[in-house]
């Protein structure tokens, strides 16, 4: 190591030898400045750098070298002091300038290896290489995220510690390149590698690399269209051997695709249809396909005549979206005649369903309004526990599809929900039901429904006062203990019929331990639209009809009445505009709603009403006869009456508690 002493070097002689201390035997121990205030002591402490006027003080120690910039007045050295070379103010200068150079030199240097390394570890292939004794020099980004291990992990390691199945051995001692070598790495992985020996240019070999890319997804896209066009392959032969007419059509509205099936029913072949515009194939009526594209939602039920034989079918047709875009849409057609044969069954299994277990779920309650969405929650957290809960609200607003909600949503959803009116319970009926319940049913999966709470008899309200007490009755004079879930309901005022002692007032306590209140339709009036859209469906499927949607004007008309009947009523009112309506109507008008509607207020809102509610009056009149007399002609059975007359079984039973006929 040579201690360096610096004299009256100017600023930019002394950034540049700074750059001494950079090489390991030079050290810079002091800077000499004889002007006050100079270049030189500002720069020394700076640095860090001792610094004084005089260099004696410095020459006493151990200095081995002198860089003298001090030009027409330099200082005198004692000659005694031989171990200390000084160098003049040109020699410095010299040095100064070839400094420079070097730091420029470097500093291009530096900065081409920085781009050599950035390009080298931003390519996103893997780059690997070892050097002539087969341990790895050579590692990019690329090649740690493939393999999974840091530069530092491998670096001066064995390559085949890291891959055992790497070629780059066998290229380093063969000296021959090896092109798109498939390898799968022990993480998995599947690549592609290609192998180059390290030549230099008298032929020795001193190293060799590889340059690889993660070809897994390139093997699994491979797959993946396969398998698309093995499940293409399939879906066409399913389209082609189906029963059903299918038609489908591009952005556009061109046909792209028909089935046999379509052939056969239209009479048009594939070569009259490919191609040509969706309206090829109807004889009246618009373009379901076109609707579809249009609005991006699918339409089901329409009536329309097909073909050149102008067949009568029913058309359902559904946009095909990919990545949130229309690429076409896919229509099936049936024949108007099968598809009421199909109804008429899908009818009848349904009435038989619904007579043998209803089941409507927490999705079925439809509705945004906050007082529902409240009641609605409490009802969820109702069906998480077993204890007896009560729902409030209006008749008609609700509160048997509640109850069922809540028993579906229960850990007794398994088990069956049985609802009994009150008003025709005495004790022996009430000891019936919760034994019927417990014997019939497994343990604790079954539901007991009591409608009505206030019209109980105090006799059968102190036997279900025992029951949820105790969880017991007596019968016979023997306890019995069951597990039977209670739900009651009332559209009354509970406490006024506790004060009236219509209800036993420690029942009362019991049965409102959960108190769910079910808001009144009037309150919801933004929720007539979810509805009548829910009910719509509901109704086409129950007459066979495609009513679409309710006019502006209509939907207006109805969220404006105050619906004494609640939803019950809603439903009512929208079955009778259907029945009323125009035959192949796919809209319900203002002149529908006023037709069915038949409150005291509406009448007095529209002069027009009287006339119209006197016939909606007489229409009541006869379907009451109607109801009557399939009743009578099905010996009562519900299910054959509903059947028969076409409707549903919840329908059926509206109408005989509207016109008090059970």
């Amino acid at each position: 190591m040579q201690n360096v002493l610096i004299v009256d070097a100017d600023h930019q002689s002394l950034c540049v030898l700074q750059h001494l201390e950079q090489i390991e035997t030079y050290q810079i121990i002091g800077i000499v400045d004889r002007i006050e205030k100079g270049e030189g002591t500002k720069f020394a402490s700076q640095n860090g750098i001792p610094h004084g006027p005089e260099p004696e003080s410095f020459l006493s120690g151990n200095v081995q070298l002198v860089l003298d910039f001090s030009g027409d007045s330099p200082l005198t050295y004692n000659p005694k002091d031989p171990q200390i070379t000084v160098l003049p103010r040109p020699i410095s200068q010299l040095i100064v300038k070839l400094l420079a150079f070097q730091c420029a030199e470097l500093h291009s240097l530096h900065s081409d290896i920085s781009i050599y390394k950035s390009i080298f570890n931003s390519v996103g292939e893997g780059m690997i290489g070892i050097d002539e004794k087969g341990n790895i020099n050579l590692f990019n980004d690329s090649a740690s995220k493939m393999l999974d291990f840091s530069i530092d992990e491998v670096i001066g390691k064995p390559v085949l510690s890291i891959i055992p199945a790497s070629g780059l051995p066998n290229v380093l001692q063969s000296g021959q390149f090896e092109a798109d070598v498939e390898l799968q790495l022990t993480n998995g992985l599947d690549i592609l590698s290609s192998r180059y020996p390290l030549v230099m240019p008298g032929g020795t070999i001193t190293g060799a690399f590889a340059v690889f890319q993660d070809v897994t997804g390139v093997i699994r896209t491979a797959e993946e269209i396969t398998d698309l066009k093995r499940v293409k392959t399939m879906l066409e032969a399913i389209i082609h051997s189906s029963d059903d007419a299918i038609s489908v059509v591009d952005s556009e509205g061109l046909g792209i695709l028909v089935n046999p099936a379509y052939t056969r029913l239209t009479g048009l072949t594939e070569r009259e249809v490919i191609g040509q515009p969706a309206t090829v194939d109807i004889s009246s009526g618009e373009s379901i396909h076109m609707r579809v594209l249009e609005t991006k939602r699918p339409v089901r039920g329409v009536n329309m005549q097909l073909g050149q034989n102008n067949r009568d079918v029913i058309v359902n047709v559904a946009p095909i979206i990919v990545d949130q875009e229309v690429k076409g849409s896919v229509g099936v057609i049936h024949d108007i005649t099968e598809m009421r044969s199909l109804m008429k069954q899908l009818d009848h299994a349904k009435a038989m369903i619904r007579e043998l277990e209803s089941t409507y779920t927490f999705d079925d309650i439809i509705g945004t309004n906050e007082d529902l969405l409240v009641a609605v929650s409490q009802a969820k957290i109702a069906a998480g526990s077993d204890i007896p809960v009560m729902l409030r609200g209006e008749p008609g607003s609700g509160k048997e599809l509640f109850a069922h909600a809540i028993h579906t949503g229960s850990r007794r959803s398994e088990g069956n929900f049985i609802r009994i009116p009150c008003a025709s319970l005495d004790v022996e009926a009430i000891e019936a039901a919760l034994m019927h319940t417990e014997i019939h049913h497994e343990k604790n999966s079954a539901t007991l429904f009591l409608d009505e709470i206030t019209e109980l008899k105090p006799d059968v309200q102190k036997k279900l006062l025992e029951y949820i007490g105790f969880g017991r009755i007596t019968a016979a004079g023997q306890p019995i203990q069951l597990s039977v879930r209670i739900i009651t309901s009332s559209a009354a005022n509970l406490e006024r019929a506790v004060h009236k002692g219509v209800l036993c007032e420690d029942l009362y306590y019991q049965l409102t331990r959960m108190s769910i209140r079910i808001p009144p339709l009037r309150t919801r009036p933004d929720d007539i639209e979810l509805l009548t859209d829910d009910l719509l469906t509901m109704l086409n499927q129950e007459f066979g009809m495609t009513i679409q949607h309710v006019t502006l004007k209509a939907m207006q008309r109805l969220q404006s009445y105050e619906w004494p009947g609640n939803v019950r009523e809603l439903e009512n009112v929208l079955s009778r505009a259907m029945i009323l309506t125009e035959a192949g109507s796919t809209k319900l008008d203002e002149e529908d709603i006023i037709r069915a509607l038949s409150s005291r207020s509406e009448q007095q809102t529209d002069s027009a009403l009287p006339e119209k509610r006197s016939l909606a009056s007489l229409m009541e009149d006869h379907e009451k006869l109607l109801l009557a007399a399939s009743l009578k002609e099905n010996n009562g059975q519900k299910v054959l009456t509903a059947d028969r007359l076409g409707i549903s079984l919840r329908s059926l039973y509206y109408k005989l508690e509207k016109y008090k006929l059970i």
